[in-house]
């Protein structure tokens, strides 16, 4: 058995983050799944060989007032479908923009239970960087026959709606996160009916926690802690996190877990907030 065949034979054993180094000695393995969350032109150019390709549509379900909530039971069997992973799979997501859309690729996996994911830091440049080989064809697989089941028992863990999180606002018995830009959250820059943002949320926007002179990879995590801590958040306390889509605040996610923060994200997000009239909505300049 050469090296190769034998490292494709062991258990994955990865973290929720991994470096392109360490993902490298696991092409091949039957169990891997890459998942590609590139713009298309990029995926269509280069990707990591064998990566699966998916349009972050697959990853939401629009209203009228909420852009990016998790999708309805139909739409989740048909995003596992398209994984094409079974529950002994590992599934490590990366894209082209420090994180976004892969951490909300794995907040849906994990709202269904499944954890045995891991983000790329860095991501397709993070791979490129590193000097390692990239493919330009499609990623296929055989379909799988077990695949991941469709339960929703675990959503609450990692997901709160619109009601739950007013009424934890209204007692203000909850941390919350706004990871948009700071022009979205003082409502200079308006996305939906009204700007502004969650009373007592606390601004920490998301790319800031990444390092645009190191291939888009996370800043140390320590670095990150602290800037929060300084902003007055309390790590021992659940948080809310929430952007405009619950794209961006799918990095934000991915953080949290990785401070061990207990974490949820608010999927209706702002574009659900802001566009309903009856919602408070706070406006103004950051604290001092």
């Amino acid at each position: 058995m050469n090296s190769r065949t034998a490292m494709a034979d062991a258990v994955l054993n990865l973290g929720l983050l991994i470096e392109a180094e360490e993902l490298a000695p696991y092409l091949g393995h039957e169990k891997l799944r890459i998942i590609d969350l590139c713009r298309r032109s990029v995926y269509e150019q280069l990707h990591i060989p064998q990566a699966v390709h998916v349009k972050p549509s697959l990853l939401v379900r629009q209203e009228e007032q909420a852009t990016g909530l998790l999708p309805d039971q139909a739409g989740l069997e048909a995003l596992i479908r398209h994984l094409n992973i079974s529950p002994d799979h590992h599934v490590v997501a990366y894209d082209d923009e420090g994180g976004a859309w892969a951490g909300r690729l794995i907040w849906n996996l994990h709202c269904l239970g499944f954890e045995n994911t891991s983000l790329l830091n860095g991501g397709i440049h993070a791979w490129l960087g590193a000097g390692l080989p990239t493919s330009s064809d499609a990623g296929t697989a055989p379909p799988v026959e077990n695949l991941v089941s469709v339960n929703l028992k675990y959503k609450n863990q990692y997901h709160t709606s619109y009601d739950q999180l007013l009424e934890k606002v209204s007692q203000n018995a909850v941390q919350v996160w706004d990871c948009r830009t700071e022009d979205e959250y003082t409502g200079l820059r308006l996305a939906a009916r009204r700007g502004g943002h969650v009373p007592g949320a606390r601004h920490f926007e998301w790319s800031t926690a990444l390092n645009r002179e190191n291939h888009l990879k996370l800043h140390p995590l320590e670095r990150t802690q602290q800037r929060l801590e300084q902003l007055g958040f309390n790590m021992n306390e659940p948080v809310v996190v929430y952007c405009q889509s619950h794209h961006r605040s799918g990095l934000a996610y991915i953080l949290g877990r990785l401070l061990g923060w207990n974490i949820q994200a608010y999927d209706g997000a702002w574009s659900e907030w802001g566009n309903r009239l009856d919602s408070p909505v706070i406006t103004g300049e950051l604290p001092s």
